[in-house]
């Protein structure tokens, strides 16, 4: 018997109960994981599948599984790699669809589909690729909004998402409908950085966080889109790192490059509650790396 969900629950917790960073650098290309588990808790390194590479994207589709996707391995790719809601991560699909480019960004929408966009195919673009319910990537979408790179993304409102911030100093935003049409520039609240990350909480609302130049502040998203200004900053300062929902309602940001520049590299995470806290500083498990991607599943 399928289970009464009342009318006023909130349906975007599916699919959130675990998370996955994966791929990253430490000078070179990688392709290991972490999982998360409904707790919070980051396991040691997986073996590596599929291509190497740093500075790509991962969401969610299909309602319980995930995707990474682009990023950077020398060249600019359009590589993507399917994640089961088991947490296993496949190896590279092959079809490539759309421009490489490294540094995108990319959230869910529509309750089981996602959506890449924006991102350096050599030039900064606002380009965006949607993901079906079945993980296959759509040929590019013309973009609208502010070309840029090194910007983040989350889900809100359950079944939307934002797109926002980015390199160089950057702090727009641009909402994702249910349909995965996204809107042009929204004012930018909060200090522009770019580098940052960002991911659920809440079951239908958002956070951004960290960011170039070693920041750690964040800024919340409403359950209607709407970013707050910056709430204080928690934990190490970090660029580059990578954030998923897990449990749920609750968040978790992780690994990154310390202070302002490229090194070191860390793989400290800090959790985010339900009620969009962040907390201090848990300790390094895993391979301590920088521009990874994670997502959740299950």
């Amino acid at each position: 018997m399928f289970p009464i969900i009342p009318a006023n629950s909130v349906t975007a917790a599916s699919g959130n109960d675990e998370g996955i960073f994966g791929y990253g650098t430490t000078g070179g290309y990688l392709s290991m994981t972490n999982l998360v588990s409904n707790a919070g808790v980051v396991a040691t390194d997986v073996a590596g599948v599929g291509t190497g590479r740093y500075a790509l994207a991962a969401c969610e589709y299909g309602g319980d599984k995930g995707i990474f996707g682009y990023g950077y391995t020398g060249s600019n790719v359009s590589i993507t790699n399917l994640v089961s809601n088991a947490g296993v991560v496949a190896s590279d699909q092959a079809a490539t669809t759309g421009t490489g480019r490294q540094y995108p960004a990319a959230c869910g929408y529509g309750d089981d589909k996602g959506i890449f966009g924006f991102g350096n195919p050599g030039t900064p673009t606002a380009a965006t690729n949607l993901v079906s319910n079945a993980g296959v990537v759509s040929s590019d979408v013309v973009g609208v909004g502010t070309a840029r790179r090194g910007l983040a993304a989350c889900e809100y409102g359950g079944d939307k998402g934002i797109f926002g911030f980015g390199y160089s100093g950057l702090s727009m935003t641009n909402l994702v409908s249910n349909a995965g049409v996204v809107a042009t520039d929204t004012a930018g609240v909060g200090t522009g950085r770019g580098y940052l990350a960002a991911c659920g909480y809440g079951g239908d609302k958002g956070i951004f966080g960290y960011g170039n130049g070693g920041l750690s502040i964040t800024n919340l998203v409403s359950n209607a889109g709407v970013v707050s200004s910056d709430v204080a900053g928690v934990g190490t300062g970090r660029q580059v790192l990578a954030a998923t929902q897990y449990g749920g309602d609750k968040g978790i940001f992780g690994f990154g490059a310390v202070g302002a520049g490229w090194t070191p590299l860390t793989s400290i995470t800090n959790l985010v509650s339900n009620a969009g806290v962040v907390a201090s500083d848990t300790a390094e498990v895993g391979t301590a790396r920088s521009a990874p991607a994670a997502c959740s599943f299950n």
